[in-house]
């Protein structure tokens, strides 16, 4: 048995016996609760979206203000001038369109697709520690940074993917890439995030999203940031 297999598995010996069956749950809870806060579900912040799509044919971009509530969030396009004043609006998982010509918002959904490989629910907070079934799949470094590995598996139809293999930081609690599949388990697309910003919650400074890099998986040269 090589080194990093034994380690490996003492770690997560260790981890079990530390918390127990329904401690385990907590924390794994509070790990996903906090890698959602640090993008975007929290009261009161607002941040600036810009959506880059790249691909063979050109670069397209496309630019929100996001105010949250928690889970909830209000989606303003600012840029291009032809999209200026649609609005995206979810409320309890519930994604609305509206644009100034319509009488009244259209439902969406989180998947439909928004510019390039983004969905309109990469846009919006994450909530994975509500609408995902997580389990540990063990720990590896990602670009030098050892993270918690989970396997997280949609609870809700609503919820913007059916499955996430999801890479959190062991030392920062955020979630730093993730692999999306569908129900089936074939692979859609890779995201790698970073966190430029920081945001004070109650008296703690935390990292706060700041670029979201996400790679088709089946055409590669098709990058959305």
């Amino acid at each position: 048995m090589s080194n990093g297999k034994l380690v490996l598995r003492i770690g997560l010996l260790f981890t079990a016996i530390l918390y127990g069956k329904v401690g385990f749950a907590d924390w794994t809870w509070d790990v996903l609760r906090k890698a959602d806060q640090a993008r975007g579900n929290m009261e009161g912040i607002t941040w600036q979206v810009t959506v880059t799509f790249q691909s063979h044919s050109g670069v397209e971009t496309i630019t929100y203000d996001v105010k949250a509530r928690g889970f909830d969030i209000l989606a303003e396009n600012t840029a291009p001038p032809k999209y200026k004043g649609n609005k995206v609006l979810m409320v309890t998982g519930n994604m609305w369109f509206h644009r100034p010509d319509l009488s009244k918002p259209v439902p969406i959904s989180q998947r439909q697709r928004l510019l390039g490989n983004a969905a309109y629910g990469d846009i919006a907070a994450t909530n994975y520690a509500e609408d995902y079934d997580p389990k540990l799949l063990g720990e590896e470094p990602v670009d030098g940074e050892e993270c918690f590995v989970f396997d997280l598996k949609s609870k809700d139809k609503r919820a913007t993917y059916d499955r996430i293999k999801y890479w959190i930081s062991k030392d920062r609690l955020v979630g730093v890439k993730a692999d999306y599949f569908t129900v089936s388990g074939k692979k859609l697309k890779t995201a790698g995030m970073r966190y430029d910003n920081r945001t004070r919650l109650n008296t703690a400074v935390r990292p706060f999203i700041s670029k979201i890099t996400i790679l088709d998986e089946l055409v590669s040269t098709d990058v959305t940031t």
